[in-house]
């Protein structure tokens, strides 16, 4: 046998909570316990989250029905734009998407291609059919849970601005996104 750990276990949510359920016991070394955890899952990545505007008002107006197929249609179009980019899409969850990047620039040229998708495929459609995206980006250091689940402030800042306070056809950058790319060599804004 090997002394190497099994990347998978290491990475594992499994393996989160018992680190995260050693800190909750009395007496334990919280400090050494948040290196270990940082050491194992922490990485610096760029946060990309979507989601399409109006869900609620289109719900109520339109029918789940006549949603769901708007976000499967948003689904089949966008999840192959974000793979060619280098995105991971770690969650789809109703009409948001959660995306990783290694790189703010990536982030960027993605969400670029997303909305031009999207502008290209409502040209001719109805109003209530058009897939109507607003992105919001972070970057900075997250736990990140083999490929399916992310932790971090940047998350929660880039949910915010996605869900929140971007408008259609907006990307929105947290100041450590902005600051990231303005660092990122050849990288446009």
């Amino acid at each position: 046998m090997t002394d190497t750990p099994d990347p998978d276990i290491e990475r594992s949510s499994e393996h989160l909570w018992r680190l995260i359920d050693e800190r909750g016991d009395a007496g334990a070394d919280r400090d050494e316990i948040d290196r270990r955890i940082w050491a194992r899952f922490g990485e610096t990545r760029a946060v990309m989250f979507t989601d399409l505007a109006g869900f609620s008002r289109r719900v109520v107006e339109f029918g789940i029905l006549h949603f769901l197929q708007i976000i499967r249609e948003q689904h089949r179009l966008l999840a192959p734009i974000v793979t060619a980019h280098g995105g991971i899409l770690v969650k789809s969850e109703a009409d948001s998407f959660l995306v990783l990047f290694r790189t703010t620039s990536a982030a960027m040229t993605c969400a670029r291609a997303m909305m031009a998708a999207c502008d290209q495929a409502n040209v001719g459609r109805r109003d209530e059919d058009a897939i109507l995206l607003c992105v919001g980006i972070g970057h900075g250091r997250v736990l990140l849970i083999g490929d399916h689940d992310v932790y971090g402030a940047e998350v929660n800042a880039a949910s915010k601005l996605g869900e929140d306070t971007a408008r259609v056809g907006e990307i929105l950058l947290t100041a450590a996104a902005a600051a990231a790319l303005a660092a990122e060599p050849g990288a446009a804004p």
